[in-house]
């Protein structure tokens, strides 16, 4: 049996970093406005862990929260020197802790499972065959 991959996510400086043990339990692209302006991207990649799966968190963070399309809180971290947010939480997904695909810069993570929020999608972002879109958030 071979041991689970530890993988690091960090901010565009360094400065905070968090590592997780082990595959997503999800890999998700997001299209929403609010994933547009988080990312300054046409879309987000979020890969979901499980809170155990979270082997060391590093660095000084700062946290911005805003309401979800649930009605819940999302909390995100982000480095306070350069800006750019690593990972999250949501009061609608307890237990789990979301990390922004790009903080890993790793080409061998799992492509995403899914794209939500495909009514705000920009008209130059293609999706593979066979992945599904949701308009909005699955329920």
């Amino acid at each position: 049996m071979s041991a689970a991959k530890v993988r690091e996510a960090a901010c565009a400086c360094g400065g905070l970093k968090v590592v997780v043990r082990g595959d997503p339990a999800l890999v998700s692209t997001c299209c929403c406005q609010q994933c547009q302006r988080r990312t300054g991207s046409f879309y987000g990649v979020t890969l979901f862990f499980e809170a155990d799966q979270v082997v060391e968190r590093q660095g000084a963070e700062s946290v911005f929260r805003r309401t979800g399309e649930s009605g819940k809180p999302l909390d995100f971290r982000f480095c306070p020197s350069c800006g750019a947010t690593v990972w999250w939480t949501a009061g609608a997904r307890p237990g789990r802790v979301m990390v922004a695909g790009g903080a890993f810069a790793d080409p061998t993570l799992p492509p995403p499972e899914r794209v939500i929020w495909t009514e705000h999608r920009h008209p130059s972002v293609c999706v593979p065959d066979g992945i599904p879109e949701y308009p909005r958030a699955p329920t």
